[in-house]
């Protein structure tokens, strides 16, 4: 594909993820940070039947777009470290995409869509997608690095989101 050729990626919101988070500042910024705190993602009528056999499994992975971000940098300062890094090695939220990842604990599928816990996403979030998570798929098995993350990582649990990739109104 060249750089200049236009794409059309045809993609439709499955649902809306509802949470108790309504303003970005204050959030935990990944669902370690968010243990114990429920959610519903409220699938639509039209897509229910794909939510079959999905009660078998202990988590999902929600894919979302970050509705309330708009444009982006390609070096910020993340959340978790005061030093400035590439976008694609951070998780903030304002990237050229706005899509989001959450690995979520799936508590039931009910007639809504699903009760999930450990949610770290803002209400009235659009949901992308949903997959199974499995661990053999998922988490390597060879050694892993984190790179900067290596030193500030352990403390996402108790760090909350400070408005910094807010719009200004």
């Amino acid at each position: 594909m060249s750089a200049h050729s236009p794409l059309t990626i045809p993609m439709q919101p499955l649902g809306v993820i509802r949470t108790p988070y309504v303003d970005p500042a204050g959030m935990p910024i990944q669902p370690s940070g968010a243990r114990g705190v429920q959610g519903q993602v409220q699938v639509l009528p039209r897509f229910r039947e794909g939510l079959q056999d999905l009660e078998g499994f202990s988590h999902v992975i929600l894919l979302y777009h970050f509705h309330r971000s708009q444009g982006y940098q390609l070096r910020v300062t993340p959340f978790l470290d005061d030093q400035v890094h590439g976008l694609f090695a951070t998780r903030a939220p304002r990237r050229p995409n706005g899509i989001g990842l959450s690995i979520v604990k799936l508590v039931e599928v009910n007639e809504e869509g699903l009760l999930v816990e450990n949610i770290d996403v803002l209400d009235g979030t659009p949901l992308l997608d949903i997959k199974p998570y499995a661990p053999r798929f998922d988490a390597p098995d060879e050694d892993c690095r984190t790179g900067w993350m290596e030193k500030s990582g352990k403390a996402v649990e108790g760090h909350r989101s400070d408005g910094r990739f807010q719009d200004e109104e």
